[in-house]
């Protein structure tokens, strides 16, 4: 009976700026009571949500939740999803506090209004839409987020992540990788083929191509905390063994300033741990043992005399060496008779030779170091050249660990180290990583001590026979995507535009 003074009502909105405050209150107010009117009430406050007073937008903002009951709710989320594009930090804010409030009337119905933004909606809409889901999923209570809202995500996560940059795909492994329901080892287990397929590990690799180098990092610095000794790496250590390893001189990388080459045989190491049954194990070690010879020079000839005859001291690539002799060794233990009967006595004898000559290398380089920090505590090991030194020590010690094991007859694969790049783990298992290294799940046993630091320069060690160059000791940390947006992973360019309340 009052249908016609809620019709004034919602003509207000056409009125000045009193009739729009007013109309922005009454509108929600006794919209339950006109569900014939339903649609005429949200396009009349949609309006109100568009006012060039600021004011009168955020009143109108603030209300719109009262709108979303039944089949209306995924519309309002929709047009809350859109509003996020709002430059004006209060309206943001309540923006924000909009759709949380009706994500915990009805999850399933917001997140379908999220979803088809970020799937359809305008680049700055999707971009704060997937930020919205990704620092806000983990602060909704449990009775909010329930199983089927989790796979609910997951199938419309999917959806997006068929096109995606770098940047959106590590946020979208974010939101994913903190579901509850994706904490068991089935869940990881998903995660890691996600990635997988992200990667496209069935594609030729093309070492030239920055964008494919990029990509393959990327995503492998996702799987990389997702691995432990049920959730298996193989399918990656596979393919960096086959195609990245021949290829590893010619890696090209958009990203100034990075040793990719180092980058890559990091992760590799990291991987290796949790590498499982390997198909082609036996040539996989192969290459692997071949790059690892590369870093291993033969010892200078020597003339009759006991003089150096003229040849240049090779340069020791400590940190290349830590992470492809860890690799081997890794993968070692799963074929141990590979040095005894896979090789040849005389290219046996050639890599103990390579050993020895770099083993009396280390121990030259070990003793300055530890020269160079004795008695060094607290403060003064904080310096930037204590913590180059500390770290240095930390790789030296752990190849002097690895070369042991290998001069064991028949060789041993037993002993276990702490990558130089990882934390120490302490007992306590929630321990923050230091860096923002990717690290696994549960890494291997640790034996090494030192403050958990990363180096992030050069460091030119004490001239001397054999430390004469300690080999790109610069730990970049690892931040997020390079570059743009849109850049390397489809630029989504195909997609509609435009507002679609």
């Amino acid at each position: 009976q009052h249908k016609d003074a809620y019709q004034v009502i919602l003509d207000g909105v056409k009125g000045g700026a009193k009739e729009k405050r007013l109309a922005a209150q009454f509108i929600p107010k006794f919209f339950k009571h006109f569900p014939e009117l339903a649609d005429s009430a949200i396009n009349a406050q949609l309006d109100l949500c568009e006012d060039e007073d600021v004011s009168i937008r955020r009143q109108a903002i603030k209300e719109l939740p009262q709108f979303a009951t039944g089949d209306n709710l995924p519309r309002v989320a929709d047009i809350l999803t859109q509003l996020l594009q709002s430059d004006d930090s209060a309206e943001f804010n309540l923006v924000n506090n909009a759709l949380l409030s009706i994500f915990k009337m009805d999850a399933k119905g917001t997140l379908g209004g999220l979803f088809s933004q970020i799937l359809q909606g305008e680049d700055i809409v999707r971009e704060r839409a997937i930020k919205f889901l990704s620092t806000k999923l983990k602060t909704l209570p449990e009775e909010v987020m329930t199983k089927e809202v989790e796979e609910f995500i997951l199938t419309e996560s999917k959806k997006v992540l068929e096109d995606v940059t770098g940047e959106e795909f590590v946020l979208f492994m974010k939101i994913l990788s903190g579901l509850k329901s994706l904490q068991t080892v089935s869940g990881r287990q998903q995660l890691v083929e996600l990635v997988a397929e992200q990667a496209d590990l069935e594609q030729t690799f093309n070492p030239s191509d920055p964008d494919c180098v990029d990509r393959l990092l990327q995503c492998t610095r996702q799987a990389v905390p997702l691995f432990s000794k049920n959730v298996h790496s193989t399918k990656f250590v596979t393919y960096f063994c086959e195609h990245v390893l021949p290829n590893l001189s010619s890696l090209t990388t958009p990203v100034e300033g990075l040793d990719i080459q180092l980058e890559v045989l990091k992760l590799l190491a990291e991987m290796s741990s949790f590498c499982g049954d390997m198909e082609k194990l036996e040539s996989n070690l192969k290459k692997l043992f071949d790059k690892l010879l590369e870093y291993m020079p033969l010892p200078p000839e020597e003339a009759e005399n006991g003089e150096n005859a003229g040849s240049e001291e090779p340069k020791l690539q400590f940190s290349y060496v830590e992470c492809l002799l860890y690799s081997f060794h890794q993968l070692g233990r799963k074929l141990p008779d590979f040095l005894t009967a896979k090789l040849n006595a005389e290219k046996l004898k050639d890599f103990k030779i390579r050993l020895q000559y770099f083993a009396r290398g280390l121990q030259v380089y070990i003793r300055q170091l530890r020269l160079a920090l004795q008695g060094k505590t607290g403060e003064a090991l904080k310096t930037e050249e204590n913590k180059i030194k500390v770290v240095a020590l930390k790789i030296t010690n752990n190849i002097n660990v690895l070369i042991k094991d290998l001069f064991h007859i028949p060789p041993s694969y037993k002993s276990t180290v702490t990558l130089s790049w990882k934390p120490v783990q302490k007992a306590d298992a929630s321990q923050k990583r230091a860096s923002e290294d990717t690290t696994s799940s549960s890494p291997p046993k640790k034996t090494s001590a030192g403050p958990k630091r990363d180096a992030r320069q050069i460091y030119n060690p004490p001239s001397g026979k054999y430390s004469s160059n300690l080999g790109s000791f610069s730990y970049e940390q690892r931040g997020g995507f390079r570059g743009g947006r849109g850049r390397g992973w489809g630029g989504r360019g195909n997609r509609s535009r435009g507002r679609i309340y």
